[in-house]
């Protein structure tokens, strides 16, 4: 007797369902995906789980946020919200770094603009201060973006600063991030709401279809006062950063002062994520000022993120690395580039390019450290400098290239950072401000890493540092 090979309706509908979802989303992927790696990986996610993989995919793997970009501005470049530049304070350079502003020019869309007064502020204790200031100082507009904005006695502090300029009919605009200053919670994002200030968060939703937006976070720290003063770094508001007040967990951090022409964008880098999540323009004086010259840096901002802004900031930092002919410093929080990162680093020290990297002997993020250390061997087999620096945890994001060009800004040197957050960083032609940078940078070699510091980590901690590796586009 024939065994029976018939095919009940259910399964047939069931198989024919499958087939649709791998072509419909394999073809998706090969469209859109970039990466090699990351399309066959949802691709084979895909065929070997079709309704799991599927699902997946629809919430992690789609970049809406590009889409929703477009969808905002149209046509136009989503930076500009029809913000007219003026062309009085632009800038050419000569000289080495010539192709790279020509470079950065491009890329960015944005004007290098000369006349400007950088002034670098260290912690929480050289830097609130003239931040409070400021917003005492106001009269006419406030824009502040923070990640993390705590409803603490510094949090607390700039709040009732905030509310205070409020009340006095200054036109204020705070935006933190959904998950940076509390996903449930956010108690300073309510005490701010409460008093009538106008403060959104940034990609924030309890819906389960909102999901993917968990893993893009606005990372950016902006303040703008007046549209004529204004601070950007790697500062956060809360009390970790008041290192001479030795909190539990001190965190050390760079910021900048900024006043002339570069205000203006960053002004209009503010608005711009102010229009992203609250749909409302920001324009005219109130926000945008024509600026006199106030020093002798050349500078532009540069901005990063999934939408139009991909990887950009790490663009400019490749492109200033091959430009490198003495030394290249680099300080940073938190370790895990990708491999073009990785490579262009690797030859500038092959070249004879004395490359030095400074990261904490132990940062607030365990499993990134535990990456970093089954990361960083071929750094290392390269020539490059790996150095640990003593206790604070120092938070500071900052290169400098031959002791004449910077870039500080809130981008960390990891994937998470350089693909997926929004950050914003501003790169300066400065040869004072530059060689400044530097010896702080320098100050921070404390004890170089060697291999063999690597190799004599017992093996579980070995594999333990190996598999924390596996997660680096997601740490």
């Amino acid at each position: 007797m024939l065994p029976d090979l018939s095919i009940s309706p259910f399964t047939l509908v069931l198989t024919v369902i499958r087939f649709v979802l791998v072509v419909s989303v394999g073809l998706h992927i090969l469209l859109t995906k970039r990466n090699t790696a990351s399309a066959i990986g949802w691709i084979g996610a895909c065929v070997f789980m079709p309704l799991l993989g599927t699902t997946l995919y629809l919430m992690f793997g789609i970049n809406r946020v590009t889409r929703l970009a477009k969808k905002l501005v149209g046509d136009r470049s989503p930076r500009r919200l029809e913000i007219d530049q003026p062309s009085s304070w632009n800038r050419e350079l000569e000289g080495q770094f010539a192709p790279l502003a020509l470079m950065v020019g491009k890329l960015s869309s944005r004007a290098l603009v000369g006349g400007n007064s950088i002034i670098p502020l260290h912690d929480g204790d050289g830097a609130y201060p003239h931040m409070l200031d400021a917003i005492d100082k106001a009269s006419k507009s406030i824009l502040l973006c923070s990640y993390i904005f705590r409803d603490d006695k510094v949090g607390g502090l700039f709040a009732d600063k905030l509310v205070a300029a409020h009340k006095r009919g200054v036109q204020v605009r705070v935006l933190v991030d959904g998950i940076g200053s509390g996903y449930f919670l956010s108690p300073l994002y309510h005490r701010l709401r409460r008093a009538g200030v106008p403060c959104a968060r940034f990609m924030h939703s309890l819906l389960p279809w909102r999901m993917p937006f968990i893993n893009l976070r606005d990372h950016r720290k902006i303040l703008v006062v007046d549209g004529r003063i204004g601070f950007l770094g790697g500062l956060n508001i809360a009390d970790e950063n008041m290192v001479s007040r030795k909190p539990k967990h001190p965190v050390s951090d760079t910021h900048f002062k900024v006043e002339g022409p570069v205000v203006r964008q960053l002004a209009e880098a503010a608005a711009w994520d102010w229009y992203f999540t609250t749909q409302e323009r920001l324009h005219g004086d109130l926000y945008f000022q024509e600026h006199k010259s106030t020093g002798e840096s050349l500078a532009r901002i540069v901005t990063a993120g999934p939408d139009t802004d991909l990887e950009k900031i790490e663009y400019t930092m490749l492109q200033a690395i091959t430009l490198a002919r003495k030394n290249v410093r680099l300080m940073t929080p938190y370790f895990l580039p990708g491999q073009r990162l990785m490579s262009e680093l690797g030859l500038a020290a092959l070249r004879g390019v004395q490359v030095d990297l400074v990261i904490p002997h132990q940062s607030n993020h365990l499993p990134l450290d535990w990456a970093c250390a089954a990361n960083i061997s071929p750094l290392l087999n390269a020539g490059v400098r790996v150095w640990l620096a003593n206790p604070p945890f120092n938070h500071s994001k900052l290169m400098v290239v031959d002791r004449a060009w910077s870039c500080v800004g809130s981008s960390n040197l990891d994937i998470r950072s350089l693909r997926l957050n929004f950050e914003i960083n501003m790169e300066i032609y400065d040869t004072v401000l530059a060689e400044m940078l530097d010896d702080f940078i320098t100050k921070h070699r404390n004890k170089r890493l060697t291999h063999y510091d690597l190799d004599n980590r017992n093996k579980i901690i070995q594999i333990r540092d190996a598999f924390a590796r596996l997660f680096m586009p997601y740490l």
